[in-house]
């Protein structure tokens, strides 16, 4: 995962975080979850299919994320949708409290930068 000008041991912490919020209202597929984290984060965050099925699947494998595969709408190969599990609606809850109490400790000093 790239950033404009952000440490890659910062961005690491921070991709499980916007994968879920992500999915948070509703299923989306690769493609889209990448152009979601562009979009919402004014392009800020950027990452390759590289970073993200390998992501993916770790979230997967905790029982985070359920992923079912669907057709496509514009007629190409089916397409795989991940979904937010209950599980994933609360740790995506308890990572956005780590975020914000982040933010909060962080914020006198961004002030006086």
């Amino acid at each position: 995962m790239q950033s404009s000008n952000a440490d890659g041991n910062l961005l690491r912490g921070t991709l499980d975080f916007l994968l879920l919020a992500s999915l948070e209202h509703g299923p989306l597929y690769g493609l889209r979850i990448i152009q979601d984290v562009q979009q919402r984060t004014g392009g800020h965050f950027n990452f390759k299919e590289g970073t993200l099925y390998p992501a993916l699947h770790r979230l997967e494998k905790r029982t985070l994320i359920r992923a079912e595969t669907r057709p496509s709408d514009t007629g190409g190969p089916p397409r795989k949708y991940y979904h937010l599990t209950p599980t994933g609606q609360t740790e995506l809850s308890r990572q956005r409290e780590q975020q914000r109490a982040h933010a909060r400790a962080l914020r006198p000093y961004l002030e006086f930068a």
